[in-house]
């Protein structure tokens, strides 16, 4: 008999809001796997900006490090962003998305969005280049992921308040598996 598939939690949201710290938080407080956001590795190791070819690498990048986290959890697992990320970055730069990438991303619905809020600092790296479209990105994610249907909260605060909050609507979410998926949770 097979152990059933882990409940997943995506940390999601537009660029620098503390997706990646928090995955890794939360991961830790519940001594579980967790999925790094494969664009950035993806992006490193080609040393020059992400264009709509590279869209579907990406993606399955992406599939593949979530599956391998999948495999390393127990009853939930953590991933910095997912596939819909792609399709959000995709549209917002490419204005389209390949069709198999938008289709995988509502296959792969999780159980949970953590949707954070841009309201932490802008820290400038290499990959990093919109910090005055923020709140236009995050509009986006919104909108992306309300059509999805998929239980969403959003995340805001700095510190230990955010990871609160985050940590508070997993525990809602171990606490109340059979909630219909659509909650949305302020």
């Amino acid at each position: 008999m097979t152990a059933p598939r882990p409940l997943r939690v995506v940390v999601t949201g537009s660029e620098c809001t503390g997706k990646t710290t928090l995955a890794a938080e939360l991961a830790a407080l519940f001594a579980t796997a967790w999925s790094r956001e494969y664009v950035r590795e993806y992006q490193d190791a080609k040393g020059s900006p992400v264009l709509l070819e590279d869209v579907e690498a990406i993606a399955a990048g992406q599939i593949a490090a979530e599956e391998a986290a999948v495999r390393a959890a127990n009853r939930l697992v953590f991933h910095d962003t997912d596939v819909l990320s792609t399709v959000v970055y995709s549209r917002h730069y490419n204005g389209s998305c390949p069709r198999w990438v938008e289709e995988a991303a509502r296959e792969r619905r999780p159980d949970l969005y953590l949707l954070l809020r841009p309201d932490l600092p802008w820290v400038a790296d290499a990959q990093r280049d919109r910090p005055h479209r923020r709140e236009e990105v995050h509009a986006l994610f919104e909108r992306a992921l309300l059509a999805t249907g998929a239980r969403v909260v959003e995340v805001e605060g700095r510190g230990d308040e955010r990871r609160v909050r985050a940590e508070r609507a997993v525990r809602s979410l171990l606490a109340t598996p059979g909630n219909p998926p659509s909650a949305r949770i302020r």
